[in-house]
């Protein structure tokens, strides 16, 4: 597995180098975008709004568009020349309990691996971080984007777990928010006593996904009952049948000589066969005629 990012975890005047690995991997479906009537792949290309040219990638560039239209194109050498103090830092900011922290802003989740020379800094603050029950805040800068981030420890390892700004939370403002709506204590108790029932230690490896148990199933119904659709050769496809059937020539032309032998001796197979056919013929004749005279 490769490593997304390497930097150092800064506390103080303490520098602690560490490589940032996903720490999630989310399944998709397997499924792609085809065409119904002939089961082709459909590809979404990057095209140009003005000329209506596919743009590859080095034309590629990022773009603040003004209310008039008019556009900031913003290069590479742009974002370089910006000041980034977290590009290969993570600063740690304070300290704070976990709880105090809403999950709604947590973003993506990374295990960081210490350097051998680190190990002994990295395990002292995993274990000063255990024993204190709480976490890091910090600010990190992932693909020249900075977050605000928490650091804590899972399974002995320190876990990066990246967070949205305030700004970036969206206020829910739903029309039940502004109404008064009575609930009586029998009610409230009878609900609280049903959640007490119901409750158990969380255990993860409980639950599965149904949804992709049953997708499974249903492609594999579908492939045992033959109901396949093959797309029309594409270029790149086209090529290698060419090449396929270049090679399928050489190797029966390789065979033709052989095959010219073999025919030539079943040919004098079935003249020697007729011969011998006649001759039984012409023998069969002759007595036939002596019979006939006596």
């Amino acid at each position: 597995m490769r490593s997304v990012w390497n930097g150092t975890i800064r506390l103080g005047l303490a520098s602690i180098p560490v490589k940032a690995y996903g720490a999630t991997e989310e399944q998709g479906t397997g499924l792609h975008h085809v065409h119904v009537t002939d089961g082709g792949r459909v590809r979404h290309r990057r095209v140009c709004e003005v000329d209506g040219a596919e743009v590859e990638l080095a034309e590629l560039a990022r773009g603040y568009v003004l209310p008039g239209g008019e556009t900031v194109v913003l290069t590479e050498e742009d974002f370089a020349q910006l000041p980034l103090p977290t590009s290969r830092a993570i600063e740690v900011q304070a300290f704070a309990q976990v709880e105090e922290i809403d999950p709604i802003y947590f973003a993506r989740s990374y295990h960081l691996e210490p350097e051998p020379a680190a190990v002994k800094s990295y395990v002292l603050l995993t274990e000063a971080l255990k024993r204190s029950g709480r976490v890091a805040v910090v600010k990190v800068a992932l693909r020249q984007k900075e977050s605000l981030a928490v650091l804590r420890v899972r399974d002995q390892v320190i876990v990066l777990e990246t967070m949205l700004w305030p700004e970036e939370i969206r206020t829910p403002d739903f029309p039940f928010l502004h109404q008064e709506v009575a609930i009586s204590e029998r009610e409230l108790h009878e609900a609280t006593d049903l959640l007490e029932t119901l409750s158990e230690k969380f255990a993860p490896s409980k639950y599965t996904n149904s949804y992709r148990t049953a997708l499974n199933a249903l492609v594999r119904s579908k492939i045992d009952g033959n109901e396949l659709v093959q797309p029309a050769a594409s270029a790149q496809v086209e090529g290698a049948a060419d090449l396929l059937s270049a090679l399928r020539n050489s190797v029966a032309d390789k065979r033709l000589p052989r095959q010219r032998v073999e025919d030539a001796r079943a040919a004098e197979a079935a003249a020697a066969e007729a011969k011998t056919k006649a001759k039984a013929a012409a023998r069969k004749a002759r007595r036939s005629r002596v019979t006939t005279k006596h």
